[in-house]
């Protein structure tokens, strides 16, 4: 017989914030908002480019910064912090600052699941790319189905034990966080992919970055409300990170 899922705990407030781009000559850059972070909110939600091109040495700055927020910190890799071909190293700096990386774990805080995946491209509802013609597209659209997929999974075990699921992605999931950035490269910010996985079980937030230029917020096929934490983009607090109750 299958376990009801059980909440047990209040509301916490968590803050997104995604696309630091941390380069090499940066000097303690996010030192006083992780800071501010951790007095206003319970858990921080990084969502990828935590580094400008995926060097280490980017991602000892950034460690170094993160050890100001004395909340729990979960995230997950964007596009830049791929570049450079460090992505193990990159995450293993900053594991050992405290972050929980949501490809490796799906971690329940103070009550609520968190599931995450760096997601890829692909394209939205009845445009979006299909696994058809030469091996290249067929690679590329696999790779989205490869991280939908691990999502799925995730989401499905975190959903036998909580009722309060939230998605931390750097790809968008929808199309209307997108809108803003230039009509063409809309494929290439996100996947409805994304979306359908999480519209299968009870998510109640999700944060992503990437589109710099895009929507703060947006929703998904079903209804599940989604933020655009990229930290160029305009929220609602006047801060450059969101912070949503959940």
């Amino acid at each position: 017989m299958s376990q009801t899922p059980v909440t047990v705990a209040g509301p916490i407030t968590i803050a997104g914030l995604g696309d630091l781009h941390v380069a090499d000559r940066s000097v303690h850059p996010y030192r006083d908002l992780f800071q501010e972070i951790g007095e206003r909110a319970d858990v921080l939600a990084l969502c990828g480019d935590l580094t400008n091109l995926g060097r280490p040495h980017e991602a000892e700055i950034l460690a170094e910064d993160l050890r100001a927020c004395r909340i729990p910190v979960v995230a997950v890799l964007g596009n830049h912090d791929l570049e450079s071909g460090h992505g193990d190293e990159v995450r293993n700096i900053l594991c050992q600052a405290g972050v929980t990386f949501l490809d490796d774990e799906a971690p329940q805080i103070h009550g609520v699941g968190f599931a995450g995946v760096k997601g890829f491209a692909g394209g939205f509802g009845a445009r979006m790319l299909s696994p058809f013609g030469e091996d290249a597209i067929k690679h590329f659209v696999n790779e989205a189905v490869a991280e939908a997929f691990h999502l799925e999974n995730a989401l499905h075990t975190l959903a036998q034990e909580t009722d309060r699921l939230v998605v931390v992605l750097h790809y968008s999931p929808t199309v209307d966080t997108v809108a803003g950035e230039p009509p063409e490269i809309w494929p290439f910010l996100g996947s409805s992919r994304l979306g359908e996985t999480i519209d299968r079980f009870p998510v109640k937030a999700v944060f992503h970055g990437h589109a710099h230029h895009g929507t703060f917020t947006g929703r998904t096929q079903s209804g599940v409300p989604v933020y655009n934490c990229a930290l160029p983009v305009p929220k609602e607090n006047g801060r450059p990170y969101a912070l949503v109750s959940v």
